[in-house]
C-alpha cells in the first residue's frame, strides 16, 4: 500500500498549470494531480488508444471541456468519466485542483 497526501501538492503557478505525478509506471493505471490557476485552460485533447480516464475536482470550480466546444460545469467533488479517445480538457474559473486517473497508463 502507498499513502499520498494531496495537501503536499497544493501549489499553483500563476497563469498556468502545475503537474504532480502521484503514481507512475503502474501496469494498471496512472494518477496525476494537476493544479490550474484561475483563468487557465488545460486544452481539449485526446489520446489514440483504448481505455478510460476520470477527472476528479478536489478543489475549486470551472468546466470540464469536450468536443464541439462542450462545457460542463465542474466544482469540488465532481468527477468526469470518459473514454481516453474522447476529447477532454478543463477550464478553471477559480484556482482548481484535479486528480486524473488513466487506465491503462499512457
Amino acid at each position: 500500500m502507498k499513502k499520498i497526501s494531496l495537501d503536499e501538492t497544493r501549489e499553483f503557478t500563476e497563469g498556468g498549470m502545475k503537474r504532480f505525478f502521484l503514481v507512475q509506471d503502474s501496469p494498471n493505471f496512472k494518477i496525476i494531480n494537476f493544479n490550474l490557476s484561475a483563468g487557465h485552460t488545460f486544452p481539449v485533447h485526446s489520446h489514440d488508444l483504448d481505455g478510460q480516464l476520470s477527472i476528479h475536482v478536489i478543489e475549486g470550480s470551472g468546466y470540464f471541456l469536450g468536443k464541439d466546444e462542450a462545457e460542463i460545469p465542474a466544482k469540488t467533488g465532481d468527477i468526469l468519466i470518459s473514454e481516453i479517445r474522447e476529447p477532454h480538457g478543463v477550464k478553471a474559473e477559480s484556482d482548481m485542483r484535479i486528480v486524473v486517473t488513466i487506465t491503462p497508463p499512457i
